[in-house]
């Protein structure tokens, strides 16, 4: 599996915005419930969001769904700093994210 942390700075009138925006994305993936995606996002308090995406073949299965295009459509508007991708290796993970064989609790 192939890891990204994405993070960016928003700006305070858009933090609301983004996090709703956010939520619909990952309203879309309860629906479709892709096995090749994981996908996890945190908000901090300085305004900045952190996005850990995680996927088998490629992105897609995430990036191909509408709720993300609407998320994508106006993102650098409500940015406050730009957008900084790198990949990432998971080195440790005590219960955070799930094992590939493992059922994710509701």
């Amino acid at each position: 599996m192939t890891y990204n942390l994405i993070r960016y700075g928003v700006k305070d009138a858009n933090i609301a915005e983004n996090r709703a925006l956010v939520e619909k994305v990952f309203e879309a993936l309860d629906e479709t419930q892709p096995r090749s995606v994981r996908y996890l996002v945190l908000e901090l308090d300085t305004g900045e969001f952190v996005h850990l995406v995680g996927y088998d073949k490629d992105s897609s299965a995430l990036t191909e769904l509408d709720a993300f295009k609407v998320f994508g459509a106006d993102h650098a508007a409500r940015r406050s700093t730009p957008l900084v991708r790198s990949p990432a290796k998971i080195v440790g993970n005590y219960r955070m994210l799930a094992q590939v064989d493992e059922a994710v609790p509701a």
